[in-house]
């Protein structure tokens, strides 16, 4: 069953634009996980394999919770370029695509201490509460089985509307790819949707979808150790053709099941963060 939960944060030092990184987003993930069990945080760091679970950036929230740029609402902060101050509401997501993962961390999400500090960096951390549930004001909290992904019939459509929120590019070869071509998106989203959801599909209703709309842009996100270089923004793709209803269907249940699993490359490290909308 896949989850996207908030943890609301407040930092209690001033978190430096260098730990406001990948790679400092995954390490905080590992020491939670460790925190509960660190046999399996362990196994989690040294895994090489597409792992179960993804990030976002951290978050701060204004105004309500809406972006500071209100022109582009619907994507995250993703590269923090002034400090964070002591004491700043922030929000921070945490997707998990296998049981086993939620079921080991319960105990943590039932037991969190308001007041024990987890480390970002040279900063600490307070985890004011987590979020599960879908809200009016945070459309990244919910949770769903695999099978009530499949199950909906009420999101049946033919177009298909992503907001990549934060940068996403794909491997191809030895290079990456910042396009966000139908084959990549939805071969990525199927890879993820077979190996974890025990409901195979196959690639054939892939050939059936075709850009409609985009507005799209290259970004780019780099700390001290490399760049990346990807897409936001928004992109429609239409179902065209002639194409049975359970290809319609898979399509659908693949594009919702973006919110839990990204797309492309380093979603581990708060890329590739895709939602419909």
């Amino acid at each position: 069953m896949p989850h996207s939960l908030i943890l609301n944060l407040i930092p209690q030092s001033t978190i430096y634009p260098q730990f406001l990184t990948g790679r400092h987003y995954h390490a905080l993930f590992l020491n939670l996980v460790s925190s509960v069990d660190r046999t399996l945080g362990d196994i989690l760091h040294d895994s090489t394999a597409d792992k179960c679970f993804t990030l976002s950036p951290l978050q701060v929230k204004m105004d309500g919770g809406r972006h500071r740029d209100k022109g582009r609402s619907h994507v995250l902060q993703y590269q923090q370029q002034e400090p964070i101050s002591l004491g700043t509401t922030c929000w921070w997501r945490i997707s998990l695509l296998d049981d086993m993962l939620f079921s080991k961390l319960t105990q943590l999400w039932l037991n969190i201490n308001p007041e024990q500090p987890w480390h970002l960096g040279s900063a600490d951390l307070f985890i004011t509460s987590i979020q599960g549930t879908p809200q009016s004001m945070q459309p990244w909290a919910n949770a769903c089985s695999y099978s009530q992904l499949y199950d909906r019939t009420s999101n049946i459509q033919k177009t298909i509307d992503f907001v990549f929120a934060t940068p996403t590019a794909f491997r191809q070869g030895s290079y990456d790819n910042g396009l966000p071509t139908r084959d990549l998106v939805f071969k990525s989203l199927l890879q993820r949707w077979n190996k974890y959801s025990g409901m195979e599909f196959g690639s054939e209703f892939i050939e059936s979808i075709y850009p409609s709309f985009f507005n799209i842009k290259t970004e780019i996100a780099s700390d001290s150790r490399s760049k990346f270089i990807g897409c936001v923004g928004e992109i429609s793709y239409r179902i065209m053709g002639e194409i049975e209803a359970e290809g319609v269907k898979q399509i659908n249940t693949l594009a919702d099941f973006a919110l839990y699993a990204g797309v492309g490359r380093k979603t581990t490290m708060g890329m590739g963060m895709v939602r419909r909308i």
